[in-house]
């Protein structure tokens, strides 16, 4: 996941209504360790790293868009969860996180 794709996720997660302040800000709080857990990644698993960033860039528009479309976020949050199943033995840490921004969108409605 590169810095750019990072950054468009960090950006969709500063979109959210303010009304959702604490789900906002823990979602912060995990993309930062997002962030610190890739950088730990070897360069060997970059391509499932690449995938699990786009579904997250994904998932991320699918929370800011004004006519958002359920079908929509179901699906980039399954790709989410489908892309990180590789890591689960790997990289527990890294699956951990993901797997908490999931349920987060969730408790959103996303």
């Amino acid at each position: 996941m590169n810095k750019e794709t990072l950054s468009k996720i960090e950006s969709a997660i500063l979109k959210i209504e303010s009304g959702k302040a604490a789900e906002k800000t823990e979602l912060v709080s995990l993309l930062k360790k997002l962030k610190e857990e890739i950088a730990l990644l070897p360069e060997s698993n970059i391509d499932e790293v690449r995938s699990v960033g786009y579904f997250t860039e994904a998932a991320a528009h699918e929370v800011t868009r004004e006519k958002s479309d359920a079908q929509l976020k179901s699906l980039s949050i399954s790709g989410i969860s489908y892309a990180v199943k590789g890591f689960e033995v790997s990289h527990p840490a890294l699956v951990s996180v993901v797997n908490e921004l999931c349920m987060i969108l969730s408790r959103m409605g996303i």
